[in-house]
């Protein structure tokens, strides 16, 4: 079993589709890391041997955010903007959509369950 930043890569999948598992990585830039190593996209992960393993992983680690160190960064982002009192800050603080979505009907992803509110 091929594991590449902390997470282990299902066996049976290509390796393309495979490395879309690892947080911070889709199926551009996993073809773009398999494609600078030199692997072929149809590729099995339990065909690759330890060497391709470790280009891709050393590919990986060397040129791109994933995992622990994204979320972290994602995640003091949206601190900083909620710090700052930015109308974004103010909608992640308060839990409601972030992105010009309206709230009147829809948002209850965002907003939780209804509270009900003046009933006897």
């Amino acid at each position: 079993m091929a594991r590449i930043a902390g997470v282990d890569l299902p066996k049976k999948k290509r390796v393309e589709y495979a490395l879309t598992y690892i947080y911070g990585i889709g199926l551009k830039t996993s073809r773009d890391i398999l494609k600078s190593v030199d692997i072929s996209f149809d590729k099995r992960v339990f065909d690759l041997s330890e060497d391709e393993v470790s280009k891709i992983a050393k590919k990986i680690q060397s040129d791109y955010m994933v995992e622990g160190d994204l979320r972290k960064k994602v995640t003091m982002d949206i601190k900083a903007l909620m710090d700052l009192g930015s109308y974004r800050g103010l909608r992640h603080r308060k839990g409601l959509p972030v992105r010009g979505q309206t709230t009147k009907n829809n948002a209850r992803t965002r907003k939780g369950k209804k509270k009900t509110v003046g009933s006897k």
